[in-house]
């Protein structure tokens, strides 16, 4: 049955004006747009059943809508208030709030704000305080570390580094270096307790160390691969062994390219020697107080999470086969890390937090630091 046609909806110059505008505008919600086309359907002289049909929506919706518009005009497309209790936190509180958790200290001398002592001050539950803490990413207890680097090379090496991640030279391999020194074989005086549906695994207190070892490792940055090798020491002896073998896994027709911090082992006399020797390899070094720049930290960070940590070993010997059987797993199906910041994304997060610094520094004392 063909749908009755209505009364159409007769629009000013203006009006039609704006619903166009909202039919267009990209920012708006899509709800608005799509009453807009609702009403703008209508004038045109299509039925209910007809704008419902080109609107794809139903004819309830348009005899709602049209419904509103005869009554309120462009007012009657708003949504309504929602009925329920009004806020009892108003926008200016949480302003409010918020600008106490950045910029003072609590009364009662604590180094920082907590939910109790914000609330007390504010006026509002402790749940309230927590969940505008939450929205605003507000910590005001926790600490993170950091520690600048003092190398006057600082920014020319940044670049060296992460140009060699992010656009590595072709015909040439680029691998991260590093050594994971005293791996200590720890084997506990229980056995660890299973994980249970209630309860994590359960590792005793004390342990018994059996000695230590140091891996040598060598992350290639583009297919995830390592090549590692264990030593009792981490001297510059060991160091070039560890080059020699890198030498021998790699195909003679690739240059080197070892990313390296800045450790005294790996620039003595007899490195340098051997270099000269093989001129394949390159070495750059990451600025001091860098670590962070070198990828093969974050595959350690992996061999701590998912081998070492927790673990027990009754012999260095059976320390040095578990590891090499994972490292032997991982290379099996190797998992690249993606570097993504570019050196100057890197420099200015530097230079945000330096001026930061200087900021707090040019700030009044307000006691007695002891520094």
């Amino acid at each position: 049955m063909a749908s009755p046609r209505t009364e159409p909806v007769h629009l000013t110059d203006e009006e039609r004006a704006v619903l166009e505008g909202w039919t267009r505008g990209r920012t708006l919600a899509a709800w608005r747009a799509r009453r807009a086309r609702i009403i703008l359907e209508l004038d045109g002289g299509a039925t209910i059943g007809r704008a419902a049909e080109l609107v794809g929506c139903s004819r309830t919706t348009v005899g709602k809508w049209r419904s509103r518009f005869a009554a309120d005009r462009l007012d009657g497309l708003e949504d309504a208030p929602r009925p329920g209790r009004p806020r009892a936190v108003t926008d200016e509180a949480v302003q409010a709030l918020v600008e106490r958790t950045l910029h003072s200290k609590p009364a009662n001398g604590d180094r920082a704000w907590s939910t109790r002592s914000a609330a007390q001050a504010s006026g509002m539950s402790q749940s309230m305080v927590s969940r505008v803490w939450r929205a605003f990413g507000l910590k005001p207890q926790a600490i993170d570390s950091w520690k600048l680097s003092t190398d006057p090379e600082f920014v020319d090496k940044v670049r060296d580094v992460v140009g060699l991640y992010m656009d590595p030279p072709a015909d040439a391999l680029v691998l991260a270096v590093d050594e994971k020194t005293q791996i200590q074989a720890l084997d506990r005086t229980a056995p660890i307790l299973p994980v249970l549906p209630t309860s994590p695994a359960k590792a005793s207190h004390d342990y018994v160390r059996h000695g230590t070892t140091s891996l040598f490792a060598a992350l290639d940055i583009a297919s995830g691969s390592v090549i590692a090798e264990h030593h009792a020491r981490h001297t510059a002896a060991q160091f070039i062994g560890f080059l020699t073998t890198i030498d021998k896994a790699v195909p003679q027709d690739l240059d080197l390219h070892l990313v390296l911090d800045n450790y005294a082992t790996h620039k003595t006399q007899k490195v340098h020697t051997w270099l000269l020797r093989h001129p394949r390899f390159h070495l750059h070094f990451t600025p001091t107080y860098s670590s962070w720049l070198n990828l093969v930290e974050r595959w350690f960070a992996e061999l701590t999470c998912r081998k070492l940590h927790g673990s027990a070993h009754r012999s260095v010997t059976e320390l040095k086969a578990d590891i090499q059987a994972w490292i032997n797993q991982w290379n099996h199906d190797p998992k690249p890390f993606i570097w993504t910041k570019t050196a100057d994304q890197i420099l200015s997060t530097l230079a945000a937090y330096c001026t930061i610094l200087n900021h707090t520094n040019d700030q009044p004392e307000t006691s007695d630091s002891g520094h």
